[in-house]
């Protein structure tokens, strides 16, 4: 996507690029669609054009009245970041579980400050959503002028929650918003882990680390009397031995030398 914006370019500034693009690309959404029901962007690359998959609550709204409001962002975003007409799509999409995405109950909570309602009652509000939606864990952090004129910080959890490592990346999404109230600007972070999910449509599909199954032994592998599993080999059916004729007759005498 760069390389066809901006020239050619190194894997390395390619890689810049493409974050920089991103950012600026989430940052103008927010602000547009915010209200909207906005919940993230993915950008796909096709060597003859730029797919841009919009996620939103309401993705109707999104698209506006026949269309209208998403042909107004294709043209913004072809002006703003130097695409050439007709190389850059913009698609709606609705969130699966709104319950599980951080970017909308991050702008839940920032309407419901917005209306005046209490940090606590919001907050609140949204845990219970998200644990109804069968996460494992939230946390809401809220920073400003809250209620008097020092600034300070009110944070609420519930469930489980990891904080760093491998999973940490998988498991946990999060989102910032700004908030501008009479007395100030107040900072708003949700945090969502989600469940385990072997599909991989709630949830990754990668178990967590510390997670450990234990299978039942088979027959093969049943411990013997000290608890330590043996391997015996299976016993192979043995031919049964030669047996002597029976009868009268007798053993050959010895031939002796005349």
């Amino acid at each position: 996507m760069s390389a066809g914006r901006l020239g050619n370019l190194s894997k390395k500034r390619q890689f810049v690029a493409d974050g920089v693009f991103y950012a600026e690309l989430n940052e103008l959404l927010i602000a547009e669609l915010g209200p909207l029901g906005y919940c993230g962007v993915e950008v796909r690359n096709n060597p003859s054009r730029t797919e841009i998959v919009i996620r939103a609550t309401r993705p109707q709204d999104v698209l506006g009245e026949r269309g209208r409001k998403i042909r107004e962002l294709n043209t913004v975003v072809e002006k703003r970041f130097k695409f050439k007409p007709g190389t850059v799509t913009l698609y709606a999409e609705r969130v699966v579980n709104r319950g599980l995405n951080a970017e909308a109950q991050a702008e839940s909570l920032a309407a419901k400050l917005l209306e005046g309602m209490a940090v606590r009652r919001a907050c609140y509000g949204v845990i219970r959503l998200v644990m109804k939606s069968e996460a494992k864990g939230v946390e809401c952090l809220v920073t400003g002028k809250l209620r008097g004129a020092r600034a300070k910080a009110m944070k609420f959890r519930e469930g489980y929650m990891i904080k760093t490592g491998n999973s940490n990346r998988e498991y946990v999404v999060e989102a910032v918003r700004h908030v501008l109230l009479r007395q100030g600007a107040v900072g708003v972070k949700v945090k969502i882990m989600k469940p385990h999910d072997p599909e991989g449509k709630q949830g990754p599909k990668n178990p967590l680390s510390d997670i450990v199954s234990v299978k039942e032994p088979t027959a093969q592998d049943a411990p013997n009397q000290v608890g330590i599993p043996t391997r015996r080999p299976k016993k192979v059916a043995q031919e049964p031995a030669y047996a002597a004729p029976t009868g009268d007759f007798a053993a050959p005498a010895e031939v002796t030398a005349q």
